[in-house]
């Protein structure tokens, strides 16, 4: 799914005052407070603001953070947590895999090492209402919160890439892993794929934390590119919504298109709080398009640029209109309406129902279970558990550090994704890719697409 900054935070600044004389007590103390929680949040909200402990390698804390207390867990008992948005449009998609995580953790009776480590689950919320979708200052609360209790020796998380920018460096410092099953921005991993300070700025300790069970936006913006080619598209406009993961992905895919010979008309940010994009979408028209690609989610609006599409008259089939995986979801259906049939997507993997092997049996059991069809990522969540429950049963123990070495050095993992494992940068090496579009109303698998 999905940095949307799948995007950045910002800071506050506590205000401006020219003397302290006459602020009394009272004022004093909540002078000082204010600046204590600037102070803390400091690392947590801008990772890029770090000083390097060691110059040249990787970025320590912010001089003045000071870290939660961690309460002491139990040593015999050890906490996964997942850090998803199950507020907004996102919640069907963020609940199959939450319900990914819970059938992996039943198959195991929520145990350990024969019985001997009892393992519990937490649903962190990283959404708000307020935002309707995740939140910057949530995310650094769950992050602090992760920290602050000694049972949490690993996280399943984000959807969005730009959540996990922010509590990487939070969990890095507390050697507590994250394994994601939806995050797909190369920078969070890949030095030379994202902005110059990346990927170090992220992990302060100096270790890597931060894993994925999905691969990452420059293979499937390159994929997506080559896709539009085959489509027989010669003239792109191409959208992104200004954010992490939406913006990441479009610049990948743009600079594929042009490698490839397809004519970029032109490339804007949008507003995604924008009621309409009605005077946009005639723009793009009178440009005469056969695809318009959007880098973003369903969250950021996706839907509503369909229709104004649609409504000034692009038509699915003088105009095609492509996403990435974010926009892979039954919300955007809902939110698109009709105007959704046609719509192409590339996803970080195969859809469920195409799963082979165990992933057939998995899927086949989700259904029973949940009497539904789980989303797109329901199955790399399941993986992300399985993947954590495999490290706490090699360590048996409550030991971060030692859980995160385990879930890092992961190898020959034969799941329900196939056998695969992660390189030294935590990423997948796993590659195959899927084409999908809606159909009827739902979305359908296409073809599956490999990186050339």
């Amino acid at each position: 799914m999905n940095f949307s900054q799948k995007s950045g935070s910002q800071s506050a600044t506590p205000p401006k005052t020219n003397s302290t004389q006459n602020l009394g007590a009272a004022g004093l103390r909540k002078l000082l407070f204010a600046a204590g929680i600037v102070s803390l949040c400091a690392s947590c909200q801008s990772p890029q603001a770090t000083t390097p402990t060691n110059p040249g390698t990787s970025p320590g804390t912010s001089p003045g953070a000071t870290p939660p207390a961690v309460s002491p867990g139990d040593p015999n008992t050890v906490k996964i947590i997942s850090m998803l948005p199950m507020t907004g449009s996102a919640l069907g998609q963020a609940q199959t895999l939450v319900n990914g995580i819970q059938q992996a953790l039943a198959e195991s009776d929520s145990k350990a090492c024969d019985g001997k480590i009892k393992i519990q689950y937490e649903v962190y919320d990283d959404a708000t209402a307020a935002a309707g979708k995740w939140d910057p200052a949530q995310v650094t609360s769950n992050s602090n919160k992760a920290v602050a209790d000694g049972s949490v020796v690993a996280v399943i998380g984000h959807y969005n890439s730009g959540a996990a920018k922010l509590s990487i460096p939070v969990l890095n410092q507390a050697n507590i892993v994250m394994i994601s099953p939806a995050n797909t921005y190369p920078g969070l991993t890949k030095p030379g794929k994202g902005e110059p300070k990346e990927p170090n700025v992220y992990y302060p300790a100096g270790t890597r934390n931060f894993s994925r069970v999905v691969p990452a936006d420059d293979l499937q913006g390159a994929v997506a590119g080559n896709w539009a080619k085959s489509l027989k598209v010669e003239k792109v406009y191409i959208l992104d919504d200004q954010e992490l993961y939406g913006k990441g992905i479009a610049d990948v895919f743009e600079a594929t298109a042009k490698k490839l010979g397809i004519q970029v008309l032109g490339r804007e940010g949008i507003d995604i709080k924008a009621s309409d994009y009605k005077a946009l979408m005639n723009k793009i028209k009178a440009l005469n398009p056969n695809l318009i690609y959007f880098g973003g989610t369903t969250q950021s609006n996706a839907g509503q640029i369909i229709k104004d599409m649609r409504n000034v008259g692009m038509t699915p089939e003088a105009v095609k209109f492509m996403g990435p995986d974010g926009i892979q979801d039954k919300a955007l259906i809902d939110a698109a309406g009709k105007d959704a049939e046609g719509v192409y997507s590339t996803f970080g993997g195969l859809p469920p129902k195409k799963l082979t092997g165990a992933g057939a049996k998995w899927y086949e059991s989700y259904k029973a279970k949940y009497n539904a069809e789980p989303e797109a990522y329901a199955a790399y969540a399941y993986e992300a558990a399985k993947v954590a429950i495999g490290a706490i049963n090699k360590v048996c123990k409550n030991d971060r550090g030692a859980i995160r070495d385990a879930v890092m050095a992961t190898k020959d993992f034969n799941g329900v994704l196939g056998t695969w494992s992660f390189d030294p940068n935590g990423d997948t090496s796993l590659t195959t890719m899927s084409g999908n579009v809606v159909k009827d109303g739902k979305w359908e698998f296409v073809e599956p697409l490999k990186p050339e």
